[in-house]
């Protein structure tokens, strides 16, 4: 296969594996799931529900978490990942989402990239999933199955990131996000398959013999 015959066999069984995406992390609006997503990263979505159920009740908006301050939050989310990291970006968003964004979360990338703690994937995935906006997040485990999969050479991120989106269609982006995160989880891990283990791996390269050596995000 080519290129892009091994994306379209990608995105066909996908949609056959998983054919309506939910996004995992609870939210009640905009700013509850940028918080979400911000608390996501080296925490498993299941933590996150866990640890926001109750941070939720007490603070969602900016203006609620602000005035709950940082030790608090800290005290909610302190079995998370980089805990005292996160909290005080938390506290930080919330002030300048106050002060620049009366309060209101903005949809564009740019804009939510300058708030701490948030990069470019988590303002990819707020836009792309929130806002219904054209983006392509790229994660860890979308890193290692583009490279493994051959829709990339794996040299970074943003090159994954430019890659999958010049080969799939616009339109797909929000659910292969998804859809190839819950892959990469349930068949795909980054010790359970070396790229010749999984169906989706064997089926692209079935004559592939030796191990596929991917590079990190």
């Amino acid at each position: 296969m080519n290129k892009k015959e091994r994306a379209l066999f990608v995105e066909k069984k996908l949609n056959e594996l998983f054919p309506n995406p939910k996004a995992p992390l609870d939210h009640r609006n905009a700013f509850t799931f940028l918080i979400a997503v911000l608390l996501s990263a080296q925490t498993t979505d299941k933590r996150v529900n866990i640890v926001t159920k109750e941070l939720f009740k007490k603070a969602s908006s900016p203006e609620e978490m602000l005035a709950l301050g940082e030790n608090e939050v800290y005290e909610h989310i302190k079995t998370c990942g980089l805990a005292p990291k996160k909290a005080k970006a938390i506290i930080a968003t919330s002030k300048i989402l106050i002060e620049k964004h009366n309060g209101k979360v903005p949809k564009e990338i740019i804009d939510l990239e300058e708030l701490p703690g948030v990069g470019h994937k988590t303002a990819s995935v707020v836009v792309s999933e929130y806002f219904k906006k054209p983006a392509f997040p790229v994660d860890t485990h979308i890193h290692r199955l583009a490279q493994r999969w051959g829709l990339t050479n794996g040299k970074s991120v943003k090159q994954t990131e430019n890659d999958l989106k010049e080969i799939f269609d616009e339109m797909n982006w929000r659910n292969l996000h998804l859809q190839i995160i819950f892959y990469g989880r349930a068949f795909c891990t980054a010790r359970g398959c070396d790229g010749t283990i999984c169906f989706m791996c064997k089926s692209l390269y079935p004559n592939r013999k030796t191990k596929k050596k991917t590079s990190k995000a």
